[in-house]
């Protein structure tokens, strides 16, 4: 049972460790969160009342669609009268039940039944519900996921909506679902999806200021993007690592102002001695001990490798950063001391000598630098002379596999004695390739077609001796749509460096089809290509205003031995219908009104790389667009 007083909630806790200031903010502490709040609402991260009250709305109209269910479900049990005494409950988490969502983010959500309604229930019945909504433009269930989930959205809301059942003959309305003994007798798949409410409660609870946590969290998130370093499936931090962290700042500066708990927090964790564990409060507490695996280096070997645990505060506790690589470490550590040290700049007052800053901005007092340099956009294409770029085609459920397995191929590059660093873009881009598809001519139907076999596969040219009348062939073209990921290398200086990254591209590719194969959603149509590339080269790849932008950029000093680098990959490793990596030479031609090759057209895709579009434009306004950018560079030479 739960060692919660019966009378009320546990009083909030400051952590494990006694805080290292109570000190109250000064005016000018104050006067920096303004600043810093204005600054962040120039970014657009705040909603309007009206797009609050709209979420609201759509969440009450899924909440009023659940107790439906639920009534429905129960009258097939159990006599009717009794049936409509039967309710369910929606917890939401994540962003949203923090309250630092940003306009356009989804909702996570967890819809909780009581124990007479089953996950298949959940997969059938309710998906149908939410698919016959007027305003739902998809529902997508994810059944066999590690968290199973249901895609939707609603009146332009997206809901990720998960899934638990207690051991309870009622869910009643005031549910509360911090208590561990709740978790006796359910299975993993419950516990894992009542996992992020109860983290996300549990955060709260042990923050002392909620304002300045959600001010400061806030900053913290909008950095970590512009930094390329948000993103747990590709190795950095996620969400709830960086909330956890700033929770953990909080409590060691109760008091703190948002800008100075910003200050404080990329000063700890810039000195944080890893892998020391982050711990909101000791795993000993409340711990009903179930049965379920919690991390514990002392018990379980796998969890001494772990390079920057930041430890969840619910039971069964986890490390949520697992993911984290060598290379991710140091480049978030990086990080961490340039923002240290551009925020002391800002808190100071002086200019920013580090990020090479204006001194002035309308998000600042005068002379003082401004909030906006914390928040540049690294140039990552500019750090580097090699890349390797992994293309993915087919539909989102493949792209977001293939996205979860690249740490491997990091973790896998790591490895060898002449690559120091490889870093991963956690931004995605995809590109509309408009490939033309020969239709075979039509044939005279009185002829006998004598160059198809029985099972349709063609027997060749020389297969047949009898020329066949025929009429004019015509020419189709199909759109494939690709997604790009680019990893940058780095190698330690030396002459003549030969490194031969076939095999470990070859593993990479294997462990992704295999992955789909057993999951039993692998189609031929889905396939990876590989390629190494030097800088000079992406513009094959990226849209014109990245690649632009490379060039008039200065490559990293720490890369400077880099062209006596030799990298062996293949050209293209490509996933046939057969799912046996081999290699080949796809290459991806710009658009050319001579050459007949394909055209492409990039573009760069949102944060979430497993939702996309494809974007097709004409040819004529293709030609264009690169004729524009020939001249432009032309000019600039």
């Amino acid at each position: 049972m739960s060692n919660r007083p019966a009378d009320g909630p546990r009083a909030p806790s400051l952590g494990i460790t006694s805080p290292i200031s109570v000190t109250e903010p000064t005016d000018s502490d104050m006067q920096a969160s303004r600043e810093l709040e204005e600054c962040l609402r120039a970014f657009g991260l705040f909603e309007s009342d009206q797009e609050m009250e709209h979420r609201m709305n759509v969440l009450s109209k899924v909440n009023h669609i659940v107790q439906t269910w639920i009534k429905d479900m129960s009258a097939k049990k159990m006599p009717k009268q009794n049936a409509e005494l039967m309710s369910g409950k929606i917890f939401t988490f994540g962003s949203y039940r923090l309250g630092v969502h940003t306009k356009g983010a989804d909702i996570d959500t967890l819809l909780v039944a009581p124990r007479h309604i089953e996950r298949s229930d959940f997969f059938d019945t309710f998906e149908k519900l939410l698919s016959a909504i007027p305003d739902c433009e998809y529902v997508r269930a994810v059944e066999e996921a590690f968290v199973p989930v249901i895609k939707t959205k609603i009146e332009g809301i997206e809901l990720d909506i998960l899934f638990a059942r207690l051991a309870l003959k009622n869910i009643p309305p005031d549910q509360d679902l911090r208590d561990g003994a709740l978790l006796k007798n359910l299975d993993e798949k419950s516990v894992r999806s009542l996992n992020g409410s109860r983290v996300t409660d549990d955060i709260l609870l042990l923050v002392p200021n909620h304002e300045s946590f959600r001010l400061a969290l806030r900053a913290v998130k909008l950095w970590a993007k512009k930094r390329g370093i948000y993103s747990n499936a590709l190795g950095y931090l996620g969400g709830v690592s960086w909330a956890m962290l700033v929770a953990r700042t909080c409590q060691l500066y109760p008091r703190a102002s948002a800008a100075t708990l910003l200050q404080k927090f990329f000063l700890v964790f810039r000195q944080w001695p890893w892998p020391k564990p982050v711990l909101l409060r000791h795993n000993s507490e409340d711990n009903p001990n179930l049965g379920f695996p919690v991390w514990d280096p002392r018990i379980n070997p796998a969890d001494r490798y772990h390079l920057m645990p930041i430890i969840t505060p619910s039971y069964p506790q986890q490390n949520s950063t697992f993911n984290v690589s060598s290379s991710t470490k140091s480049i978030m550590t990086n990080e961490f001391s340039r923002a240290s040290d551009c925020i002391d700049e800002v808190m100071s007052g002086k200019s920013c000598a580090r990020c090479l800053c204006p001194p002035s901005s309308s998000l600042s007092s005068a002379g003082k630098t401004p909030w906006t340099t914390l928040f540049e956009t690294v140039h990552f294409f500019t750090k580097y002379r090699h890349f390797i770029v992994l293309l993915a085609t087919s539909n989102a459920e493949w792209i977001g596999l293939v996205e979860s397995k690249i740490r491997i191929l990091v973790q896998n590059l790591e490895r060898h004695r002449c690559i120091s660093l490889a870093h991963v873009n956690p931004k995605c881009y995809t590109r509309a390739v408009i490939v033309p598809v020969a239709q075979p001519p039509p044939e005279d139907p009185l002829l006998p077609d004598t160059n198809t076999s029985a099972d349709g596969e063609s027997k060749g040219e020389e297969a047949t001796a009898e020329p066949k009348t025929t009429i004019e062939a015509t020419t189709e073209t199909t759109t494939e749509v690709e997604t790009m990921w680019f990893i940058g290398l780095e190698f330690n200086k030396a002459e003549g460096i030969n490194v031969d990254l076939t095999q470990d591209i070859k593993n990479f590719v294997e462990t992704v089809t295999n992955t789909a194969k057993f999951s039993k959603f692998f189609k031929p149509e889905m396939t990876i290509d590989t390629k190494h590339v030097k800088r000079k080269e992406l513009e094959k790849y990226l849209p014109p205003e990245v690649f632009k932008s490379t060039k008039s950029s200065k490559t990293s000093k720490a890369n400077s031995s880099d062209d006596n680098a030799v990298t062996k990959a293949p050209a293209s490793t490509t996933t046939p219908a057969d799912g046996t990596p081999e290699e080949g030479n796809k290459e991806v031609m710009p658009a050319d009104s001579t050459n007949g090759g394909p055209v492409v057209e990039n573009v760069c895709s949102s944060d979430k790389c497993v939702e996309r579009s494809v974007l097709t434009k004409s040819l004529s306004f293709q030609n264009n667009c690169q004729k524009r950018a020939l001249e432009e560079e032309s000019d600039n030479s």
